[in-house]
């Protein structure tokens, strides 16, 4: 790579992350068809060695193509610390639990910072053959087709979407509080168990919102990307700017984030949510 960091074009970065993904995806589907080893964190927190082999397929294609770039990844955490601006962010394998189980619902996320902005996010579920793509300023598209959120503009019309986590059992900010309020307010609930295909599924319109209490940065880094990208709109649960690095998300196709707020902090007059 002749150009410094600061001059590669975006088209450049996201072949490259699509080049990864592809190639982190068939190791998954070749680990399903042939077993894998499963290993635990705690009792309910899972990995894998096709986890481990995708991870470092990713590093290792970016890494190729980047030498001089930063990667944090969910197993391996801080590869490295460059000095590059560029910071990969990559989740080979959410959906571990689905995975292990054998429940076709999980993808490979990389996602991409620079000078600690998400500009470029990449998401691919290899069992659907799903791509879900975007770049800052470039729309987001799945399979090369443009994506946009729903419509929806009620809690009422809406289907919801969020997860829990893995420390559920031990933490009384387990999410399940949240999950039973909006069980009386929206039109439908469900939990897929991956969160960047959540965000996919909000920036397709295929779910009007989504909400989560404890997320890792691998999580939302290619996915907020998306979601912004196809005209949705993220937060924290106070209505401020998302941060990767803190665990709370509201994504939704912006009609209802307000109200979606609103359930969340439980007191419909709050001044302190915005409009």
């Amino acid at each position: 790579m002749t150009t410094s960091p600061e001059q590669i074009p975006s088209d450049i970065l996201l072949n490259a992350a699509i080049g990864a993904g592809k190639k982190a995806g068939a190791i998954l589907l070749d680990y399903a068809r042939s077993g894998f080893r499963i290993e635990h964190k705690n009792p309910i927190n899972l990995v894998t060695d096709a986890d481990h082999a995708a991870e470092q397929c990713v590093i290792d294609h970016l890494r190729a193509q980047f030498p001089t770039h930063g990667f944090l990844a969910e197993e391996q955490g801080r590869v490295d610390h460059s000095p590059s601006p560029y910071l990969w962010i990559i989740d080979p394998l959410d959906g571990t639990t689905n995975f292990a189980h054998s429940y076709p619902t999980y993808c490979v996320s990389i996602g991409l910072q620079l000078h600690g902005r998400c500009i470029l996010g990449v998401i691919f579920d290899p069992t659907r053959d799903e791509f879900f793509t975007a770049v800052e300023n470039g729309g987001a598209h799945l399979n090369g087709h443009p994506i946009r959120v729903s419509n929806t503009t009620t809690l009422n019309d809406s289907l919801l979407v969020t997860g829990f986590a893995y420390d559920i059992r031990d933490t009384p900010r387990n999410n399940l509080d949240h999950f039973a309020k909006f069980a009386l307010k929206a039109q439908g609930l469900r939990r897929t168990g991956s969160a960047a295909l959540d965000l996919c599924y909000v920036a397709a319109g295929r779910f009007d919102g989504f909400w989560e209490v404890r997320l890792s940065p691998w999580d939302m880094a290619a996915g907020s990307v998306i979601v912004q990208e196809a005209g949705g709109r993220l937060s924290d649960f106070r209505g401020n700017t998302l941060s990767i690095y803190e665990q709370e998300l509201v994504a939704s196709n912006n009609h209802i984030h307000h109200a979606m707020l609103t359930v969340l902090n439980d007191n419909p007059s709050s001044p302190t949510l915005d409009s």
